[in-house]
């Protein structure tokens, strides 16, 4: 089924968006990657990253080449995208708390260890981020936005994926999808 709009997979960092570019791109819809960030520990399945997404504000052109496939992108660079596409967002959300727990140990194990800033204030920071992008969302005609919770993927992924496939077009392969959600790559819990 032909798309024209722009699939886009946001959230946080850690919050699932490298698992559902997966699940999109073995469902059937192209994920636009360069494959410049290899897989590795942190992400062993690979992190389906497009570098050219994070200069959108100086040079939009990548998304001439966009509409029917899927791209992620931090919440944040969704501001900078351009008012002529449409764009369906699939917005991962995850307990705040975890995903500051995994970019730690990710951090960590790049020798990057996290800012002196503490965990109490960055939930705060990520929390208001986030609540002002969703309602920035609300007021732009050209997205729709399915939220889809990543602990609730990993703890009962089916309906999730219809939710998915019903908001994309419903022409994606399910089966595939599911196949794609690996609770041993769930480390962090809380």
């Amino acid at each position: 089924m032909p798309r024209d709009y722009v699939t886009v997979v946001s959230g946080l960092p850690r919050s699932g968006t490298s698992m559902m570019m997966r699940m999109l791109d073995e469902g059937g819809l192209e994920a636009m990657t360069d494959k410049v960030r290899a897989a590795d520990e942190d992400n062993p399945k690979g992190y389906y990253e497009f570098e050219p997404v994070k200069q959108t504000k100086k040079d939009a052109s990548w998304l001439k080449d966009a509409p029917g496939k899927a791209v992620k992108l931090v919440y944040l660079l969704l501001y900078d995208l351009p008012a002529e596409y449409r764009y369906r967002v699939v917005f991962m959300k995850r307990r705040i708390e975890e995903v500051l727990d995994s970019q730690d140990v990710m951090l960590e194990r790049r020798g990057k260890p996290m800012s002196g800033i503490t965990h109490d204030v960055l939930i705060k920071n990520f929390a208001a981020q986030v609540e002002k992008v969703e309602k920035w969302l609300t007021e732009q005609a050209n997205f729709e936005v399915l939220y889809v919770d990543y602990n609730e993927m990993l703890s009962d992924a089916p309906p999730q994926v219809r939710a998915i496939n019903t908001f994309l077009g419903d022409d994606l392969k399910a089966d595939a999808m599911l196949g794609v959600v690996d609770p041993t790559l769930y480390r962090r819990r809380r």
